[in-house]
């Protein structure tokens, strides 16, 4: 009954989406406002960033790496394309896992909520805190995690779990996990591979991890989409292009999540996780020498404004 309901909400959002999205797309196209980009170009990155994404690495990240290395769409619309192109694939990778990954209904809609209260009302909350410190902290977490389910496969400890539920203790941790995750997502910090070390730390099978990190963000994306569809701030053609193709990728990519034996996709799972932390180490690398940047240059001012002051002084 829980999945029915969360399969109807979402299904009932992405085609409310999808309807003002592709009239946005004709009303333009009339208007020949359209970009002038390749449209199939911009369809393989989407087939291949989507093919990923559904496989837990994230479409952001690539989609923007490879968007701005080929020269393909316009700095000024990425966010919104970012959001406008994945929705619809993200929602159809939530609704595939919900339905053929058995999980428990309870455990799947309370983390679900939880995430999408966290990204609302904690916004506030992991706004005031340094990006830098928290990237730093998540991507050692993960690495712990990581090594954890390394040591597991290789049997130098005892296996994870297989648990498809959780109740008592471990839900209210999944629960406040979930709540966090879905607040760091505000800061740009994915989902994906934290809410994979937090289902096998908690003793669940790595494969429950899908239908709740993707159902996570798929009940957010269709809201925030819309307003970049409505303000016009997005790339109609790579949105309409990477959404056709990367649907492709998800269903491929579905198929081989739903089919690969749990041995396999737990190695799958441990390769994300440590990809993902070596990320989050540079990401908060880079921002260290932004700043580091910023002190000597703002040094090198103070200093040549005391010259200019004692110069005037004689």
């Amino acid at each position: 009954m829980v999945k029915i309901v969360l399969f109807t909400i979402l299904l009932v959002m992405v085609v409310c989406f999808a309807f003002i999205f592709f009239r946005d797309y004709i009303k333009t196209g009339k208007e020949n406002k359209l970009e002038k980009s390749n449209f199939f170009a911009l369809g393989a990155v989407g087939f291949l960033t989507n093919f990923f994404d559904t496989l837990g690495i994230g479409s952001f990240a690539p989609t923007t790496a490879l968007l701005k290395f080929f020269k393909l769409s316009k700095d000024r619309t990425l966010p919104g394309t970012l959001n406008v192109s994945c929705t619809i694939p993200v929602v159809i990778e939530a609704l595939i896992f919900i339905t053929v990954i058995k999980v428990d209904p309870l455990t799947l809609f309370l983390m679900l909520a939880a995430g999408a209260v966290g990204s609302v009302i904690g916004a506030d909350i992991v706004s005031k805190l340094d990006e830098k410190k928290i990237e730093v902290a998540m991507g050692a977490a993960l690495v712990i995690v990581a090594l954890v389910m390394l040591a597991s496969q290789l049997k130098l400890m005892p296996s994870g779990g297989t648990q498809v539920g959780l109740t008592g203790w471990k839900l209210i941790v999944a629960i406040a996990g979930n709540f966090i995750l879905g607040a760091l997502m505000t800061l740009g910090i994915g989902l994906y591979a934290p809410c994979m070390a937090l289902v096998f730390a908690l003793g669940m099978s790595p494969r429950v991890a899908f239908p709740i990190m993707m159902g996570s963000c798929a009940f957010l994306m269709p809201v925030a989409s819309v307003k970049f569809v409505r303000t016009g701030s997005y790339d109609r053609k790579a949105s309409l292009a990477i959404t056709i193709f990367g649907v492709v990728g998800v269903l491929i990519a579905a198929y081989i999540v739903k089919s690969l034996p749990l041995n396999i996709l737990t190695w799958l799972v441990i390769v994300v996780i440590f990809y993902t932390a070596v990320t989050m180490f540079m990401s908060a690398n880079k921002k260290e020498m932004q700043e580091v940047r910023v002190k000597r240059l703002n040094h090198k001012n103070g200093i040549d404004i005391l010259q200019k002051i004692n110069y005037n002084q004689l």
